[in-house]
Parts: C-alpha cells; structure tokens; sequence
C-alpha cells in the first residue's frame, strides 16, 4: 500500500515537468508548502485532463486534490479515508473505481514514498506491539517520480450550487505488487509510471478497459532504492526534510539493519 508520501515540487516545477497547459490562479496563489509527510485527507497536486469549457478538447491541467477518494455516489465524504489506493489488479472493476478508471486518471507527482516494516528481532514498543521500522523509498537517481492515480468529484447535497465548497475533488493512488527488492518491506508498491505513459495515462479518451489495463505495469526493478529513516515520520505533526534522511545503523530495529 501506500500510506505516507513526500512531494516537494512547486507549480512552477510541475508546469514544466508536465508540460501544463492550464492552471487555475488559486493553484498558484494558494500553493502547497513543500510536503516530506503526506497523509490521507491532505491536500495533493494532481496532473489531469479535461475539457476547461464545456465543450472544448482536453486541456492538461494542474490541480489540488484531497487525498482520499470519494465516489460520486458516496453519502458521506468520510469513506474517503479509507480509500487512498486502489489495487492495479481490481480497479477497472471495482464499483467505487471503475468509472473514474475509464476517463478520470491522473497523475500524482511525488518524490518517494514511506512504507513500515515489522523487524523479526526487535523488542517490543509500548503496550506490547510490535516496533516497526520506516523506510524512505524513491528513484535511485532522485528524479521527480508520478504515481498512477484517479480522481473522481463529490457533490454536497447540502450547499448551493454557487458555493465554491459544494463540490468536492479526491484521488487515489494506484498499487501493484512490490518488486522483489522492495517486497522484503512491504508486499506493495505505488504504481510509479515512467514518463513515456504519462500522455497514455492522462488521455481521457483512452476509455477502452484493455489499452487502460496494459499500462498498469510497474518500472523495471532497481529503479527504486530504500533505507531505513526515523520513527518521527509516524506522526503526521512531524514534516521536514530530516525525515527522509538515512537513519544511523545503531539506530535502526532489529533486523531492518540487513536492507
């Protein structure tokens, strides 16, 4: 799974990166901090395209979304907690996921990823449960990563309809099996897609299940790299970049010293 991640790019990054051709004033006035501890429910930058007129072709745009997603149908936005990925092997299938699999796909750029490991040897922590290591894992080369993800928007029923609040835009991220290397951590991976599928991915009318599918695999292995960092990224109130720092032999549980 994916649960914590870290995005550090500013718009102005993304725009180029991307290739953007559309941004809303508010997305850069209002733009997100540096971010080394995304959770569930922060805010997020998503790269997606649609139509910026009704009627208009597709426009490659740069938004924040809340991560977590929502289905269209959901009585309540809290279900979106619960919901911040979506198995590669299911999602074209799954009712809360298959619409938005069809036509709203996007991409969540990252810098890496967090993911928990439960060492054999180490002691247990407080009230007797298992002491877990945390491992920052990211591109070898520390390039600027996108994770395959969708988006779907929810409508309060208890707003008007001119209230900017009354619609409600969410992602989620895709997983897929861990490559071999990363599998030691954790059994799953972020879907990390290489720029050559990015255009694929975000083409909207790219609706057949089949040609959508067959981009759903994930970068050769050694693309990715991990080390063990500090226990601080379990709290969410923790956010600076000594997070994603390598954490000292003598300090890491148990067993996680053989990664």
């Amino acid at each position: 799974m994916c649960g914590r991640y870290a995005s550090t790019q500013q718009p102005d990054d993304l725009i180029e990166l991307f290739e953007i051709e559309k941004i809303k004033d508010d997305v850069r006035e209002d733009a997100l901090p540096p971010d080394w501890n995304i959770a569930p429910t922060k805010q997020v930058y998503a790269v997606l395209e649609r139509s910026a007129e009704r009627e208009g072709p597709p426009v490659r745009q740069l938004r924040t979304l809340r991560w977590g997603l929502v289905p269209s149908w959901a009585k309540s936005p809290d279900m979106g907690a619960k919901m911040i990925n979506a198995r590669s092997e299911t999602v074209f299938e799954k009712p809360a996921y298959r619409k938005a699999f069809a036509s709203r796909r996007c991409l969540l750029p990252a810098d890496g990823y967090y993911e928990w490991y439960t060492p054999e040897t180490a002691p247990d922590g407080p009230k007797g449960k298992a002491r877990k290591q945390p491992f920052w894992i990211h591109p070898a080369d520390d390039s600027p990563i996108a994770f395959a993800g969708l988006y779907e928007w929810w409508r309060d029923r208890t707003r008007a309809d001119d209230d900017p609040l009354a619609w409600l835009w969410t992602c989620t991220i895709i997983t897929t099996d861990a490559e071999p290397e990363l599998a030691r951590i954790h059994p799953r991976m972020p879907l990390v897609l290489g720029k050559e599928r990015w255009d694929a991915w975000l083409d909207p009318s790219l609706s057949n299940t089949d040609d959508a599918r067959a981009l759903l695999t994930p970068p050769p292995p050694g693309h990715m790299v991990a080390y063990p960092v500090s226990t601080e990224v379990n709290s969410v109130k923790n956010n600076s970049p000594h997070l994603t720092e390598p954490l000292p032999p003598e300090e890491v549980l148990g067993d996680a010293t053989l990664f």
